[in-house]
């Protein structure tokens, strides 16, 4: 029998890779962009949602932070992500929440970041499985 409980992992940005699933990882929020609207396809809802980058000791990836979670999010703090996923857009690597993650803040602030690994910056589209 299929059981599609997924086992969680425990990962750092710079272990992040596309189509993982039941991610825990813990991240500083460097800088967000600004707000912006976005309309839904399937339904014509309008959500907002702004980009944040997130990093720790071993790399930076975007994550895009939607509607009132935005509220809870702060730069400079530090976050644990739990049960959250990666994916692609526009070929490029990002770290999502979804519907059924959580964010909370972290036990243990982060320190150091290293902006020399961009998780983000490299094009995930063109890669051969």
């Amino acid at each position: 029998m299929y059981d599609n409980k997924t086992e969680a992992v425990e990962a750092t940005i710079s272990e992040l890779k596309p189509g993982m699933k039941s991610v825990n990882i813990t991240f500083k929020v460097m800088n967000t962009s600004d707000e912006r609207s976005v309309e839904s396809r399937k339904n014509g809802e309008t959500y907002r949602v702004v980009d944040a980058q997130v990093g720790d000791s071993t790399g930076i990836v975007l994550m895009p932070i939607w509607n009132e979670t935005i509220e809870t999010i702060e730069e400079g703090e530090s976050y644990t992500l739990s049960n959250g996923y990666t994916g692609l857009f526009k070929g490029n690597l990002r770290l999502q929440l979804g519907k059924f993650g959580s964010i909370a803040s972290a036990e243990e602030s982060i320190g150091e970041i290293n902006t020399e690994v961009d998780m983000s910056a490299e094009d995930h589209g063109s890669r051969p499985r």
